[in-house]
């Protein structure tokens, strides 16, 4: 089914508000697949989610789930306590930092009843039961993996595909476990290395994610062996994102490093440096989605404060390249840029 689409390219799950029906209707509606974030949301948001997709477009779509993550016995009232005068200042309490599995149960049970016809999976491997009724309601099972041997447990699970994530992306990575030992949670990965180490493993269908921004990007990706290109960032300033305005704003300054961290959620995610960054990423536990409850109503109060300094600014590393046109024309110039990639390489051919 992504392999199918006219435009090699997958808009790229964004919980949190970014990933919107309407984003997801321009993208399909241009020619390139789109995910829903189904993480973080409640399960009456995601099936309103689901249902005006549905209204907005008859083309199929994709819903992200996150696994739930092993509870944590890291000390995260320590990491309360360092970030509460953090709260003060905006003048709200801190979240409970307790542990949760996101409803994630009750949101596959909506999936199988709503027959999504893609269902993607990131922070570990779906549950078999799981993944054999989702595959009897007709759904393709996605699953991200940012290891070769992540993606190995992946395909024994009876993934439909995977996700190749690489250390370049925006946003939550996607290892299974978070080893507070690597900054990145697991050894960390450029995209085109790990997409040759996953496809010398395995014969599924590979998406390429990670740091990807213009249509070449696509074309060597696809060129690696990938049956599509997944891109989130290209899309944040896109009208039709829901994506806040302190964001939209930090990614047009274009004057921010990137970095991946634990300070927002408790799991390594790279994003813009900001303050709060800056002041806690050293003493943040690797404990999600604790320190995720903890912090969201700050980064909550921050976003509409319009101030990027408390908040998660996430994106990928080439994030100075994104722009804020509609969906429909980043997936067009996507596709000439693509197009002429390909014209290049096959001028360069050696006979």
């Amino acid at each position: 089914m992504i392999d199918q689409t006219r435009v090699p390219v997958v808009v790229a799950p964004m919980a949190g508000g970014p990933s919107t029906p309407e984003l997801v209707a321009a993208a399909v509606g241009a020619g390139a697949f789109a995910f829903l974030a189904g993480a973080v949301a409640t399960p009456a948001a995601l099936r309103a989610q689901i249902d005006r997709t549905r209204e907005l477009t008859g083309e199929p779509f994709g819903v992200n789930l996150f696994t739930p993550s092993a509870e944590s016995a890291a000390d995260v009232e320590a990491y309360r306590e360092r970030v509460l005068a953090d709260a003060e200042r905006y003048g709200v309490p801190l979240g409970d930092p307790v542990w949760d599995d996101d409803d994630y149960q009750a949101k596959v049970d909506l999936l199988v009843a709503a027959a999504v016809p893609v269902v993607s999976f990131t922070f570990g491997l779906p549950r078999p039961s799981d993944v054999e009724r989702l595959k009897a309601a007709g759904s393709l099972v996605v699953i991200t993996v940012s290891t070769p041997a992540d993606a190995r447990a992946a395909a024994a699970a009876g993934a439909d595909a995977l996700c190749v994530q690489g250390s370049a992306a925006g946003g939550h990575r996607g290892v299974f476990l978070d080893d507070p030992a690597y900054p990145s949670g697991a050894p960390a990965y450029d995209l085109l290395p790990l997409l040759r180490l996953v496809s010398a493993q395995t014969g599924l269908p590979l998406i390429a994610a990670g740091g990807l921004t213009h249509g070449a990007d696509v074309a060597a990706v696809v060129a690696a062996g990938a049956v599509a290109a997944q891109l989130g960032t290209a899309f944040l300033r896109c009208p039709e994102a829901g994506t806040s305005a302190a964001h939209r704003t930090a990614l047009a300054e274009a004057d921010r490093e990137t970095t991946v961290t634990r300070a927002f959620s408790g799991r390594p995610a790279r994003g813009l440096v900001n303050q709060f960054i800056t002041d806690h990423d050293a003493n943040a536990p690797a404990a999600y989605p604790n320190v995720n409850n903890l912090t969201k109503p700050l980064r909550a109060a921050s976003a509409a404060a319009a101030d990027p300094e408390a908040m998660s600014l996430w994106a990928g590393q080439a994030y100075p390249l994104a722009s804020d046109r509609s969906a429909a024309e980043v997936v067009a110039t996507l596709a000439e840029q693509y197009t002429e990639a390909v014209q290049r390489l096959t001028g360069r051919l050696i006979r």
